[in-house]
C-alpha cells in the first residue's frame, strides 16, 4: 500500500546487496512468538515462519511480555542494505484469545494506518494490514494450534510509525494514522522497483474506485504542484510515477480512466519522446542529436540545430530554442504523445502531454487527443 522505501530504486551501491524482511515477515513472527506463549507460558527465541515462498527464515525477538490475557513480543525491521523508511522499526504484536468460533481477527494498533478510501485490496475501515501479511500471520497461528485455525485477536502495532508513513503515499492512498503491513514474498529485495510500481497501481486504482474522470502522472514534484495547479485536480487524482512511465500506462491501459495526463520536466519528456519507457538517467540520456532535428522540423534552422545538437543539457537546448522563437516544448510534447498514446491503444482514453521546466514553467503541451481516432494521432504528427 505504500513504498517501504522512498529511496530512487534505480540508484544504488555497487556490490551485492543484502536482502531483508518485509513488515508482513516481521508480524508473523511476532504474532507466532505471542500467540505461542500465550499457549504454552513460553517464547521462542529465535521463532522461525514458513515466507510464501516456502522457504524458513527465523527472527530474534527485541521484547516479550505476558500476563496471562495476552501476549506481546516485538520484532526490530531489518531491510538489509534498502533505504526502507520502515528499516530498524520495531514491529509487535499483541495476541488476545477470543471466543469460540471467532476465528483470526486484526486491529491497528498505535503506528499501524486505516484504509479510508475503495480501490484498495482492503475495505475502507480495515487495518492496513496487507491480505497477504494476514495470510502468513494465520499459516503461523494455524501451525502453533496444531493445524486449527484458532480464535485470536491480533492487534500490530509500530511505535512511531505515524511518523514514518509521512514519509511515504499512504495519506494520498486514503491510509491514515500509520504505516501499513506488506509484502508479497516476505522479503525485500534492495532497490527493488517493484514497490514503486506498485504504489502506482494503487494510485490509479484508488482513483478508478472514487469514480474520478482525470488522473495526473509526473516524474516529480514541481512538475506534480504545476500539473495540479493547471488542472485544479484533487490529491488522489495526482500519480508519482517519476522514472516509470512506461509502468503506469501499461496499468492504464488495462485498468483505464477517461482522461489521463502525463506531466513532466523537459528532460524526461523529451526521452519518453524518444521512446523510452523507464526515463531514469542510468537507462541512457537524452539523444541531443535526436533533439536537434526535432528543433528543425519545429522550423529551426541550422545554427540552432547545431547549438543544441552541442548542448550539455536538455535544459540548455530548450534555452536555445526559446532565444530562437522556436516552439521546442510543443514538439516535444507532441512526440511524447505519439509513444505514450501507442502504450494506451485501445483503452479509449483521451491523452495530453505537459512539459515543465525547473521553475514549473509550462514549456510544451498537447491538446486532450484520443488515443484511438487515427485522424486526431495525425493531428500531432
Amino acid at each position: 500500500m505504500e513504498q517501504e522505501s522512498h529511496a530512487d530504486p534505480h540508484t544504488r551501491r555497487s556490490g551485492p546487496l543484502r536482502r531483508g524482511w518485509t513488515t508482513g515477515s516481521c508480524a508473523a513472527a511476532a504474532a507466532k512468538a505471542a500467540f505461542t506463549a500465550l499457549l504454552t507460558g513460553r517464547f521462542p527465541d529465535p521463532v522461525s515462519i514458513v515466507l510464501p515462498g516456502g522457504a524458513t527464515a527465523a527472527f530474534a525477538l527485541a521484547d516479550a511480555s505476558c500476563d496471562g490475557d495476552s501476549a506481546r513480543a516485538a520484532i526490530v525491521k531489518d531491510a538489509g542494505d534498502d533505504p526502507d523508511v520502515t528499516h530498524g522499526a520495531l514491529v509487535r504484536a499483541e495476541l488476545r484469545l477470543l471466543p469460540p468460533g471467532s476465528g483470526i481477527r486484526f486491529r491497528a494498533g498505535e503506528g499501524i494506518g486505516t484504509v479510508t478510501r475503495p480501490g484498495l485490496p482492503l475495505p475502507p475501515g480495515e487495518p492496513a494490514i496487507n491480505p497477504v501479511p494476514r495470510r502468513m500471520i494465520a499459516d503461523a497461528l494455524t501451525d502453533v494450534a496444531g493445524g486449527t485455525v484458532p480464535d485470536a485477536l491480533v492487534t500490530l502495532s509500530i511505535p512511531g510509525g505515524a511518523r514514518l508513513a509521512e514519509r511515504t503515499l499512504n495519506g494520498r492512498l486514503g491510509i491514515v494514522g500509520g504505516l501499513s503491513i506488506l509484502g508479497t514474498t516476505g522479503i525485500v529485495v534492495p532497490f527493488s522497483c517493484a514497490a514503486w510500481i506498485d504504489t502506482i497501481r494503487r494510485g490509479v486504482d484508488v482513483a478508478r474506485a472514487m469514480g474520478l474522470f482525470h488522473v495526473a502522472g509526473s516524474t516529480g514534484a514541481t512538475s506534480e504542484r504545476a500539473v495540479q495547479a493547471l488542472h485544479g485536480l484533487p490529491e488522489v487524482a495526482l500519480i508519482e510515477m517519476g522514472d516509470f512511465a512506461g509502468g503506469m500506462l501499461k496499468y492504464l491501459r488495462d485498468h483505464p480512466v477517461p482522461r489521463v495526463t502525463v506531466a513532466g520536466g523537459v528532460a524526461k519528456l523529451a526521452k519518453l519522446g524518444q521512446g523510452r519507457l523507464d526515463l531514469h538517467s542510468s537507462r541512457g540520456r537524452i539523444d541531443l542529436d535526436a533533439l536537434s532535428e526535432v528543433a528543425r522540423a519545429a522550423g529551426g534552422d541550422e545554427a540552432l540545430s547545431a547549438r543544441i545538437a552541442a548542448a550539455n543539457t536538455a535544459a540548455e537546448a530548450f534555452a536555445a530554442a526559446s532565444q530562437a522563437g522556436v516552439a521546442l516544448g510543443d514538439a516535444v510534447a507532441a512526440q511524447a504523445w505519439q509513444v505514450a498514446a501507442a502504450v494506451l491503444a485501445g483503452s479509449d482514453t483521451e491523452l495530453e502531454l505537459v512539459l515543465f521546466d525547473r521553475d514549473g514553467a509550462m514549456q510544451g503541451r498537447t491538446p486532450f487527443l484520443s488515443v484511438n481516432n487515427v485522424h486526431e494521432r495525425n493531428r500531432l504528427r
